[in-house]
């Protein structure tokens, strides 16, 4: 029998019958529902795609903005007594669409620079200054849960939020495009780092951009390594082996005169991993 065959009707309402006791039943937790709704996969009522969504969505109203932010390490900035022309170099080396304007130092965020705004005055007056121009921030503590962040940028229009801690100090920023992508995944754009051409690309003689999903024989060959064992199959199979958790953007590993940075991930798996080779 073919396995592409549609689910009878018995097995329809079967689980139909299942969802009507889990909702009219006493309260269940999230695990429950989700072995339904595992349950609805298997018998491809639902599709996959659809069900990572649906899991996606439940983690959003479990998570916290801290889970998720940009550390204010990793922060792009910019001063907010620079004069525009000054900080061309640094939008057009990054290409984001919002800076954070800082007082000083990274802690004290005063505003919020958009990148239309900046091209709007540039032709004005070079003489302005970034805090001349900047918008105010929004901010938010760290311990909010995403979904009524969500909520909350969708409801006022803001697309960017600093992040405070329990002090006041700026301890980071998080996007609607971050929480968005804890439901439907990596969203690319124009300006992310892509190699269409197999999986690993050469920056410079140190320093190369590499795909989660490369084999690690794939990688071993390229690089005349041995990493390849059979507890995982791809590279970042081999980062998460290493590190133990699940990484998040920024972190780190050195192997041998190897050092991985974890450039883009979500909390179900790394997608792109820079290496630096050390001398």
């Amino acid at each position: 029998m073919s396995d592409d065959k549609p689910p009878s009707s018995t097995q329809r309402r079967r689980w139909v019958d299942r969802i009507s006791q889990l909702f009219s039943g006493e309260p269940q937790d999230v695990e429950d529902l989700l072995e339904i709704l595992r349950e609805a996969r298997a018998n491809r009522l639902l599709d996959t795609d659809t069900l990572t969504m649906i899991e996606g969505v439940l983690q959003v109203n479990q998570l916290r903005v801290r889970d998720i932010m940009i550390p204010r390490v990793q922060m792009v900035v910019v001063p907010n007594d620079a004069e525009l022309d000054t900080i061309i170099p640094l939008v057009t080396e990054f290409n984001h669409s919002r800076y954070p304007v800082i007082d000083g130092d990274r802690s004290k965020v005063v505003g919020i620079l958009l990148a239309k705004d900046l091209l709007a005055h540039l032709s004005r007056n070079s003489n302005v200054l970034v805090k001349d121009i900047m918008r105010s921030a929004y901010v938010v503590p760290e311990s909010k849960r995403l979904n009524v962040l969500l909520k909350e940028l969708r409801t006022n229009g803001n697309h960017m939020a600093m992040v405070v801690d329990e002090y006041g100090q700026t301890a980071g920023l998080v996007s609607i495009e971050d929480v968005l992508e804890q439901i439907v995944g990596e969203i690319e754009d124009e300006h992310d780092e892509q190699e269409d051409e197999g999986y690993i690309f050469r920056r410079n003689d140190h320093e190369y951009m590499i795909k989660a999903l490369t084999p690690i024989e794939e990688f071993d060959d390229y690089f005349q390594t041995q990493l390849a064992t059979d507890e995982y199959d791809t590279l970042g199979g081999f980062i998460v082996s290493q590190l133990e958790h699940m990484p998040k953007k920024g972190e780190t590993l050195v192997v041998d005169k190897m050092r991985f940075e974890v450039i883009r991930a979500d909390t179900r798996r790394v997608h792109l991993i820079k290496l630096k080779i050390i001398e």
